[in-house]
């Protein structure tokens, strides 16, 4: 599918992979709207990025988890052209133990924290943009492509990672049923996998050890960059034969206990 001329909704876009995502679709075409919450940079990220782009991107504050805030970015995005593109980055992570050192149990609270913003708001995004899509023209068959984000954690969660493991794991067991549900409107459904990415849920560790982090990954003994997810994404939504899959991006990378 082409990207010049369609319209993208990116959830998380105002920093790290979904940033870097947008800037990658607008440079191809695509109008973008950047889903994120009212407390990030999002609005100084437009502007930033309309200065540098003679592309066309809004700002939509809001939470993954509301209907009204993922209806509001799905609804501007498709007014701006047609909605082809969603691409769900937002999520977050803790690291507890399901018992901890003094026998105390992982919080229930803290647990479904985790899980309704990484797997019900993907949901949540995923369901209301491809409504959207149903609306719009076949272009060789295809009306539209979401990239949705787990993590190899989905596979080798580590020790304090139930919580985010479970969640990623939950993004994708939704790939290939949603991939087939949607299969009738011509829309395609993929997920990344990303290992070790250098984006700020690292933290502002110093070069030093972000290296050090980065050189348990067999090849390249580096932390992934951002625009090399972006690169990922713009490749699924360009091939068409691309769908139900989840495409790990890690060097290689084997997670261990911890």
């Amino acid at each position: 599918m082409d990207i010049k001329g369609t319209s993208a909704v990116v959830t998380g876009g105002a920093s790290g992979l979904g940033l870097a995502t947008a800037q990658r679709l607008l440079s191809r075409g695509a109008s973008v709207v950047l889903l994120d919450l009212p407390s990030s940079n999002g609005a100084a990220v437009v502007q930033e990025l309309a200065e540098q782009t003679s592309g066309t991107v809004h700002f939509v504050p809001g939470d993954v988890r509301e209907e009204s805030a993922a209806q509001t970015a799905v609804a501007r995005a498709a007014e701006l052209a047609p909605l082809r593109i969603a691409v769900n980055c937002a999520g977050t992570g803790n690291g507890i133990r399901t018992v901890n050192r003094d026998g105390k149990p992982f919080p229930q609270a803290d647990f479904e924290r985790i899980v309704t913003i990484n797997l019900f708001g993907t949901f949540n995004v995923l369901r209301l943009a491809a409504a959207e899509m149903t609306k719009n023209d076949t272009l060789d068959g295809m009306r539209g492509v979401i990239v949705n984000t787990a993590s190899v954690a989905a596979f080798e969660g580590q020790i304090g990672q139930a919580a985010y493991s479970a969640s990623k794991g939950g993004v994708v067991g939704l790939t290939v049923p949603v991939a087939r549900d949607l299969a009738v409107w011509g829309i395609r459904v993929l997920t990344i996998a990303p290992g070790l990415m250098q984006t700020p849920i690292l933290g502002t560790d110093s070069s030093d050890v972000l290296d050090a982090i980065g050189s348990v990954v067999p090849n390249p003994a580096r932390l992934g960059r951002p625009d090399e997810f972006a690169h990922l994404v713009e490749s699924i939504v360009e091939n068409d034969y691309l769908n139900g899959e989840v495409i790990r991006i890690d060097g290689a990378l084997r997670l261990g206990p911890k």
